[in-house]
């Protein structure tokens, strides 16, 4: 899910069904992420230290991207400073680390369901605390969403889910929310690649600070393992190269060339199909099987979803 806005496109460029099919294979390389990162915690990786690591890596990839293509991009002004460190801080870090920790506790599909809900939260900060006009759908999003996640969570059997997971879900879906927020004003005053470059960059500077680099368990990488028992064994750095590449960078990419053919809300939409790919993926290559409760409660879930993010 992204807020990035491109350059306004012509209409007779626009290229609605190639932006369709664009931002379906970003969203299908995120959901793949969330298996591939799960599998790397399950090998005794933290999930901190592995936030850590995608940010990071990612940062460093951003940085060769923007210094070919738009080098005085590098350059952060002072007013910048104090917004983007919140941007890359609660926004990326935050919202990475616990989604890395609900997904070590819970179905990758859930996870994603918990954390999507942040389109929800949006519209209603801008309804109650912007006082910005939001159609009266945004209170149907809510009840929809309260009422799939009941069934996700089949509450009727004393709540099944892990509820460190379920806080961490939650907890990054807040971030998210802030991370859309801060970047919908960001995005007015620098490119969205350079954006994020330098969000990537904050969230990297964070962990570092608190989790130096010579402390980092590199060994937690030495394991091999075929992914779902389907293919060659690989090793753990084939994994983490995969995160950041395959789940970070190139969906980003993707994410932008989709939006050149599609608006905002468009694409929003389109990327409400990443839970349902995350738990395709994850019940092939991982066995998280979901009950067909907790399926129906998912497209509830992703049905209130849809009406927050058009009550803007």
């Amino acid at each position: 899910m992204s807020s990035l806005e491109t350059p306004l496109v012509s209409q007779v460029d626009r290229r609605p069904l190639l932006g369709y099919l664009i931002y379906l294979v970003a969203a299908t390389l995120f959901a793949f992420n969330g298996t591939v990162s799960k599998v790397q915690m399950l090998h005794g990786i933290p999930w901190y230290r592995l936030s850590q690591l995608r940010v990071t890596a990612a940062f460093a990839v951003l940085v060769l991207v923007v210094l070919v293509v738009n080098r005085a991009a590098l350059r952060l002004h002072r007013s910048e400073i104090k917004r983007m460190a919140v941007y890359g801080i609660l926004g990326i870090a935050t919202t990475q680390a616990l989604y890395f920790l609900s997904i070590l506790r819970l179905p990758v599909g859930v996870s994603l369901l918990f954390e999507f809900t942040a389109p929800i939260m949006v519209a209603l900060w801008f309804r109650f605390v912007m006082r910005e006009p939001v159609r009266d759908r945004v209170f149907g999003a809510l009840l929809l969403a309260f009422l799939g996640l009941a069934m996700v969570a089949q509450v009727w059997q004393g709540f099944t889910l892990d509820v460190i997971g379920v806080a961490a879900g939650l907890g990054a879906a807040a971030a998210l929310a802030l991370y859309y927020i801060e970047g919908e004003k960001l995005v007015s005053q620098r490119d969205p690649v350079s954006l994020t470059m330098w969000g990537f960059g904050f969230a990297a500077g964070f962990w570092a600070l608190i989790l130096p680099w010579w402390t980092f368990p590199w060994e937690t990488l030495s394991f091999t393992e075929s992914l779902g028992g389907y293919g060659p064994s690989l090793p753990g750095w084939a994994y983490a190269t995969s995160m950041v590449v395959l789940g970070t960078v190139l969906p980003f990419a993707l994410v932008l060339q989709s939006l050149r053919h599609l608006r905002a809300t468009q694409a929003s939409v389109v990327g409400m199909s990443e839970p349902v790919i995350a738990s395709a993926i994850a019940w092939v290559l991982l066995g998280e099987l979901l009950t067909p409760v907790q399926i129906v409660g998912g497209i509830v879930v992703l049905a209130g979803i849809v009406l927050a993010e058009t009550s803007r």
